[in-house]
């Protein structure tokens, strides 16, 4: 039976590169809100976080389209808060969705490198991401919580 991979981590923490192994590895579809914000964010205006709550809700019933027709799904949404991960696991669980939470956890001292590593790529042209300034690196480190053990069904500690 098809299942819902919930990401979990900060950003930089090595979600996207874990996602696309994954999605590899075990063929399946992935759902992320930078891959379509990312591309638009020049023409999108507004409030940003408004916006993305309105792409996550569609992104969720998405998930629910694709997981009918037998294939898992990963969600590369970050879900910093224990909230939302909750909120994910029971609006899947009402729909009989099996789901997995895999936590990217990162050192502080990785991160930054990490963090350092994609802002060069972005100045350079080489990456398209969003750049993390000191304000969403404040956000991040605001907003993020960490999964308990009772949440976590496969963890991921980044070592580089």
């Amino acid at each position: 039976m098809a299942e819902v991979i919930l990401l979990c981590g900060k950003i930089c923490s090595g979600k996207s590169f874990y996602s696309s192994e994954l999605k590899n590895k075990r063929n399946c579809v992935l759902l992320s809100c930078d891959e379509i914000t990312i591309p638009l964010e020049k023409y999108l205006c507004g409030d940003f976080d408004e916006m993305a709550q309105i792409l996550k809700s569609y992104l969720r019933e998405k998930a629910c389209e694709i997981i009918s027709t037998g294939a898992d799904v990963i969600i590369d949404f970050g879900q910093w808060k224990k909230s939302e991960r909750q909120e994910m696991r029971e609006f899947f669980s009402q729909r009989n969705i099996k789901t997995e939470l895999h936590y990217i956890k990162v050192s502080d001292e990785i991160w930054e490198k990490h963090i350092e590593k994609r802002n060069r790529e972005v100045q350079l042209g080489r990456k398209d991401a969003y750049f993390v300034d000191e304000g969403l690196k404040s956000k991040v480190l605001s907003q993020f919580e960490e999964p308990s053990d009772d949440e976590i069904d496969v963890l991921i500690e980044i070592t580089q």
